[in-house]
């Protein structure tokens, strides 16, 4: 569509005298026609003419081109109308293209997406879900965009919130271990320690030395650590490949916390930070971000420190264009207080690159969730329970189906579902995760595009399909509606890419789908009774095909071949 612009804006310049940006800015896409220029506004202003005329004397002087079957004035708008070429050729451009359509060029940038964060001795919960299908699909379309993307995941080993999970694996558990999901496990361990401390201080006061000797290298507490640390990281592993994610970097905190407790003595000693009651602070009052607490009166660095060293970790090996934090709305103080951290402290590149991306929370119908509470919807918990769902009806459409092929389908159907209600919603918005209309073949659901990808996959199949065109083909305009919208995936992806926004390819899937169904309600497709009919068609249904699976596959999700 970008070309196609660019074509209609040159005709308007060439026939108007005006120059060509100021054509382009005035050639947009059009409900009313195709393509609509408004440019007869801009030049009536110069000339102090009626737009109309302008617009009228500018159509006359347009030449003749194959992409347009006509091109008139209306009013003071110039229209454009596709013309059954331009739709031809768009379709053997896809089908030629196949996964490389709307694929951008190498940019030369390179960019970092940091996202997941789940830290050790913690369950993966369903906002962990939401964070790492949002930045999985944002690497995605930002590579696919044509630019250099290292994943990186930065994880809380180390902390209170481990002192607590190993409080409770002392104290709860006498130190017996589950033979399986170990990780996992520790979630819940970390949950009921939590329940038994709270509001009672000689427990936390048990936690807080568990910290200081984990701190401080005391020998048993370490090797626990090490031992519970590894049941975590390894569970993650399992989860990364089954959720179709993968890292280039892994940070954690027990790593940058030496580095950033350097830096911030760097910047106590350049008088850039100072100390306040023992402690060493960013003053950020001027900023209107209050005070910024680096490391504490005891000399421990606290994750302000923390990510400073990580900034410096990650800066000094890459040269980053931009460095994206996908992290929660609760965190937008926070890292205000640190972005302005790093313009304090001289770190440029890290100052100009970082960007929070704000994701809102993840409810349930009834209400907020907490790990600490142990209200908290876990990964395990959600997969087991749709993925039960999802055999249950793929059952009952497939009873010749074996375990291993029901199994591996309904885990395509339920991460569908989970991933696109995570990134269906702008992600400054909460979602409320509803458990069945997450699964649902009708309406907005992830389920949903599959199936119409199925559906295209079985025709095609039943038809025996081979690629060919009929360029002298008549379109319906049924048909021109579908090829306009499948045409334009690259227009979605520069946007969905330019605004870090996974939604705006959702929304577009479900219209795509939307357009295809009233395709197939109008458009005999196999029994269509000519054969260019019924070849041209089936290029539709083919390149519709491929834009799906194109589009799902940005957005994390795969496509089974029968539902």
């Amino acid at each position: 569509m970008k070309e196609i612009l660019e074509e209609a804006a040159k005709l308007v310049s060439e026939s108007a005298g005006c120059s060509a940006e100021k054509a382009a800015e005035t050639t947009e896409l059009s409900k009313v026609s195709d393509i609509a220029s408004t440019i007869a506004f801009e030049l009536a202003k110069e000339k102090k003419k009626n737009p109309a005329e302008i617009a009228k004397e500018i159509t006359g002087k347009i030449k003749k081109n194959k992409n347009f079957s006509r091109i008139e004035a209306q009013g003071p708008y110039i229209n454009f109308y596709f013309s059954d070429e331009f739709y031809a050729d768009a379709l053997k451009k896809m089908l030629k293209e196949k996964k490389k359509f709307g694929k951008g060029k190498k940019k030369g940038k390179q960019m970092m997406v940091e996202y997941f964060h789940a830290n050790t001795h913690k369950g993966v919960h369903i906002g962990h879900i939401r964070t790492a299908s949002l930045g999985e699909s944002v690497s995605r379309i930002l590579s696919f965009s044509g630019n250099k993307v290292i994943r990186a995941n930065y994880q809380g080993d180390i902390g209170p919130h481990v002192a607590k999970c190993l409080w409770g694996f002392i104290n709860l558990y006498k130190e017996h271990e589950p033979e399986e999901k170990k990780g996992v496990w520790l979630g819940k361990v970390y949950s009921e320690a939590s329940k038994k401390i709270k509001d009672n201080e000689k427990l936390e006061k048990e936690v807080q030395d568990i910290n200081l000797k984990l701190y401080s290298g005391d020998k048993r507490i370490t090797e626990m650590w090490k031992k519970t640390r590894q049941w975590c990281l390894d569970d993650f592993e399992k989860f990364y490949r089954e959720f179709g994610i993968r890292y280039d970097e892994f940070y954690f905190e027990s790593q940058t916390e030496k580095v950033g407790k350097k830096v911030a003595l760097e910047l106590l000693k350049k008088g850039i930070a100072k100390k306040d009651q023992g402690a060493v602070i960013m003053d950020l009052k001027d900023d209107d971000l209050g005070v910024f607490v680096l490391l504490t009166k005891e000399g421990y660095p606290l994750y302000s420190a923390k990510d400073l060293g990580l900034a410096k970790m990650k800066f000094e090996k890459y040269e980053l264009d931009k460095s994206i934090h996908v992290v929660g709305k609760e965190q937008e103080f926070y890292f205000n207080q640190l972005f302005k951290t790093f313009e304090k402290a001289g770190m440029e590149k890290a100052a100009e690159a970082s960007y929070h991306l704000i994701y809102e929370l993840v409810m349930l119908p009834e209400g907020k969730m907490s790990s600490r509470e142990g209200t908290m919807v876990l990964y395990e918990d959600l997969k087991e329970k749709l993925m039960e769902i999802s055999k249950d009806e793929i059952k009952k459409r497939h009873e010749d189906w074996n375990e291993k092929k029901i199994n591996e389908t309904a885990l395509m159907i339920t991460l569908a579902a989970i991933k696109f209600s995570m990134l269906r919603r702008e992600s400054n918005r909460t979602i409320t995760f509803e458990w069945e209309q997450a699964l649902s073949l009708e309406g907005d659901t992830g389920p949903y595009l599959q199936y119409a990808y199925v559906r295209t996959n079985g025709i095609l199949k039943k038809a025996k399909y081979k690629e060919k065109i009929n360029s002298k083909y008549s379109f319906t305009d049924d048909e021109k509606k579908l090829i306009k919208r499948i045409y334009s995936l690259p227009e979605i992806i520069r946007h969905s890419a330019s605004s870090l926004s996974p939604h705006v390819l959702c929304e577009y899937l479900l219209d795509l789908s939307s357009d295809l169904n009233r395709f197939y309600t109008t458009s005999k497709v196999i029994t269509a009774e000519k054969k260019e009919e019924r070849e041209t068609r089936l290029g539709i249904v083919a390149a519709t095909n491929l834009i799906l699976a194109n589009g799902l596959n940005l957005l994390g999700i795969e496509t089974p071949e029968v539902m």
